[in-house]
């Protein structure tokens, strides 16, 4: 059974055109009037992206393999076994050493491929700040490239001039070249439909940074990206993502607040629809708000709705869960403020163990509502029955009860649900048992795309086929709504 994932987008790839049966030469043949026969019509490129998405699982399988080979030849080399044998058998030692050597730096073996360890990583250092470039991450810049050109495919803004000066710029390296290339496209475009024009391969860009910069501290953010995981350092500096908890230290805060007139008159009409629940994200704002409903199901089941909205953009940290500093730790971490917030909220509210809950969240919503499920505590006191996130980055993400129902809703113009590292393009697919609805529509720029309102339109509109399809999917929910209780979230 595979994924269920559904593409609303159809890839037109140009054929072959016909021949014109008034060529010259055909004239000529009528009058007997021998002239040189034309020259053949180039064809156009045929570009079949899923070969380019095999060619790049191989390469970057064999760049893996050279970079596991070249640590355990490093580990080989410097392991006080080896310093052991060498006292008895200085010859051999010797000789072993400098063939060692060869195959780690010489151009047809490793060419520089020492890494792991202290001296390993001393090295691998060391090649990297003189622009020594091993063969490991010779392919890992192939297989980027192949990524790069696959989307284009589905994305063809990025085959575009202007695109594709900084792709190449990036692929060779050169980022004063990079630089310019993206100054020229953000004045050529604008900032927002610059940054949606390579949202489709943003990770690729950021990996190939990691990996051709001189700085040796910050590699493993890009070959985390080629593995296909989810990179738990920076791409600029190399921090880990356990820096964000000194960042984001709240222990998390559940207050009951009441519903302003504007809020108060959407819920009035909520119901169980999905573009429901995303319309009653949009009326909570980004502000801290979050909502806990209250739902007597046509079964006679007393069940939960808990509504998480996303990223205030204002600030990098503000007082509630819901900011910048909150949505990275969110992206890299399950531990969060948010989480330890919604926790207490659910505990305060008096849910019931055992009760079924359904999580729906925007954005870090989306993620914190992942967080939620993959919680083992959480788990089991209730049963999340189902998760939907809605533009956000939770490929990488796994609940912890394998019966909860993942729904995932992504606008591929949304630049968002591509931090998880699963672009257009990714080898890597996602669990046989999640649903995957993706669409092309036309909010083409970051942020519009990614607003609630964008994908609420799209369930209404040309796509109403998968509101329909969620809200089979979340049926159990049917009835009469007993309770709408809002709470305001703060870190502390």
């Amino acid at each position: 059974m595979a994924p269920q994932v559904v593409d609303e987008t159809a890839r037109r790839l140009p054929g072959r055109r016909s021949p014109d049966p008034a060529t010259p030469s055909a004239a000529s043949a009528a009058a007997h009037v021998p002239v040189p026969a034309a020259a053949p019509r180039p064809v156009p490129e045929r570009i079949d992206a899923e070969l380019l998405v095999t060619a790049s699982v191989l390469l970057a399988d064999a760049a893996l393999t050279a970079r596991q080979s070249g640590a355990e030849l490093t580990g080989a080399l410097f392991s006080w076994r080896f310093g052991l044998e060498a006292l008895k058998r200085p010859g051999w030692a010797l000789t072993t050493a400098v063939s060692c050597a060869r195959a780690l730096t010489g151009s047809g073996g490793l060419g520089f491929g020492a890494n792991g360890g202290v001296a390993g990583e001393l090295l691998r250092m060391a090649g990297n700040v003189t622009y020594r470039r091993p063969a490991k991450v010779a392919m890992a810049v192939d297989a980027f490239a192949l990524r790069i050109k696959a989307a284009a495919v589905a994305h063809p803004n990025l085959d575009a001039p202007a695109a594709r000066r900084l792709t190449d710029a990036m692929v060779a390296g050169n980022r004063l070249e990079a630089a310019r290339a993206m100054l020229a496209l953000i004045e050529l475009l604008g900032v927002t439909r610059a940054l949606t024009t390579v949202s489709p391969v943003i990770m690729e860009l950021l990996a190939l940074l990691g990996l051709l910069d001189e700085n040796p501290v910050n590699d493993d953010f890009s070959w985390v990206t080629l593995a296909g995981g989810v990179p738990t350092t920076d791409p600029f500096l190399g921090l880990p993502s356990s820096v964000l908890g000194f960042l984001n230290p709240g222990p998390g805060r559940a207050e009951r607040t009441e519903p302003d007139p504007i809020l108060a008159t959407v819920l009035a009409g909520s119901r169980n629809d999905i573009v429901s629940y995303v319309n009653d994200i949009g009326a909570l704002g980004n502000h801290g708000l979050v909502l806990l409903r209250r739902v007597a199901c046509a079964d006679g089941t007393l069940r939960y709705v808990l509504l998480l909205p996303g990223t205030s953009f204002g600030r990098l940290s503000n007082s509630t869960p819901q900011d910048l500093v909150g949505a990275f730790d969110g992206l890299l971490r399950t531990d969060t403020t948010y989480t330890r917030a919604a926790k207490k909220l659910l505990r305060r509210a008096g849910v019931p163990a055992g009760a079924e809950i359904m999580i729906v969240g925007h954005s870090l919503g989306g993620m914190t509502a992942m967080n939620l499920a993959s919680d083992v505590e959480v788990c089991a006191t209730y049963r999340v029955s189902h998760v939907i996130a809605i533009g956000s980055p939770i490929d990488s993400k796994r609940p912890a009860d394998h019966t909860t129902r993942v729904i995932s809703l992504v606008n591929k113009h949304d630049v968002i649900p591509g931090l998880d590292g699963r672009g257009p393009a990714s080898p890597h697919d996602i669990p046989e048992s999640w649903v995957e609805l993706a669409w092309l529509d036309e909010s083409y720029d970051y942020p519009l795309s990614h607003a609630p309102q964008a994908y609420s339109d799209a369930l209404r509109g040309e796509f109403t086929h998968f509101r329909d399809q969620v809200n089979k999917l979340i049926s159990d929910y049917d009835g009469e709504v007993v309770g709408n209780q809002p709470y305001m979230l703060r870190d502390k």
